[in-house]
């Protein structure tokens, strides 16, 4: 796939100019007090995974509205001091599957959870927590993208984030976690629900972003027609006179606004020719940024980004930190 978008010198000068809402930050906090009113109720039961060098615990903590959230906290088995923890959110589509497809960070030595997103987890890789808000209230495209669109305190991602940054209070409710040494991750729909993550909750000390998704919705529909940005634009096919009011509500899930509040130290890495995160819409997040980062580019690459040589950039990152 051709590039498409904007020439890397351009990217990264990147930087539209941002619209958040006024009520943008009293609205998160408004969301986490309220989430937080609920016990956390973090729960690690010990897993027979079949791996013999890690230890496996099937996690169910309270998310958005004290519902339950699964996930997978995975541990070396040899250690003698608190872990720095890795908390990892999942691509569009998929669910936390079975331990044995996240042995990479705890392999290299660190405390992970793997949270379940809710509601997905049957398009690639299973998953076992359902979103008991069903779908917000409004007429929607199937999909995720546009489940209470029309409302930000229905919007399906308000959710999902606010289950991003209770995973992080899960972990840190682990003894074998240290505290000063939390980092988030994921790629896709995972790397933007990182970036929000780390914006809201700042024991957060890294964010490891891949190709993040859920950046500058507006400018995303207009450069490509791809899922999931798409069921977007096929809803406003429809709902021709919803435009505005989807666009507001979007802002408040906007990752560029949530980036431009992010103090943690941050390696992103973006692909050039990648037709469902435009580099443009990563970039935009990068170049917002309000702690100091890195972006790892890959510039012949499709959404697949740079799959085991960015894990590898990661790791090296983390040492580098935290060795």
């Amino acid at each position: 796939m051709p590039l498409f978008d904007l020439p890397l010198e351009q990217l990264r000068s990147y930087k539209p100019i941002l619209t958040a809402p006024e009520d943008f930050d009293a609205f998160w906090n408004a969301t986490l007090d309220e989430a937080r009113g609920f016990p956390l109720e973090a729960r690690f039961d010990l897993f027979d995974a079949g791996i013999k060098t890690l230890e496996v615990f099937d996690v169910t903590y309270s998310g958005f509205g004290g519902q339950p959230i699964k996930g997978w906290f995975l541990l070396p088995k040899i250690r003698t001091e608190p872990l720095p923890c890795v908390v990892e959110f999942i691509g569009y589509g998929g669910g936390r599957g079975i331990p044995l497809e996240w042995l990479g960070f705890a392999s290299a030595g660190y405390a992970h959870l793997v949270m379940d997103t809710r509601g997905q987890g049957s398009t690639w890789r299973t998953g076992d927590t359902p979103d008991l808000e069903l779908n917000g209230g409004n007429a929607q495209y199937p999909g995720f993208m546009t489940r209470g669109i029309l409302e930000p305190r229905t919007y399906y991602y308000r959710r999902v984030f606010t289950d991003g940054v209770r995973a992080v209070e899960a972990a840190l409710a682990h003894a074998a976690v240290d505290a000063s040494r939390i980092a988030v991750t994921g790629g896709s729909q995972g790397g933007g629900i990182a970036i929000a993550v780390a914006a809201l909750e700042p024991a957060v000390a890294v964010c490891l972003p891949d190709v993040p998704f859920l950046c500058q919705f507006k400018r995303a529909t207009e450069l490509v027609d791809t899922a999931p940005y798409n069921e977007i634009s096929k809803y406003l096919r429809v709902h021709r006179d919803k435009l505005e009011v989807v666009f507001s509500t979007l802002e408040y899930f906007n990752g560029a606004n949530f980036a431009a509040r992010a103090k943690a130290k941050a390696l992103f890495s973006v692909a050039l020719m990648d037709q469902i995160c435009p580099p443009s819409t990563v970039f935009a997040a990068y170049n917002h940024w309000a702690g100091d980062k890195q972006i790892s580019v890959h510039p012949y690459n499709g959404h697949e980004g740079g799959e085991t040589l960015q894990m590898l950039e990661k790791l090296r990152f983390l040492e580098h930190l935290w060795s």
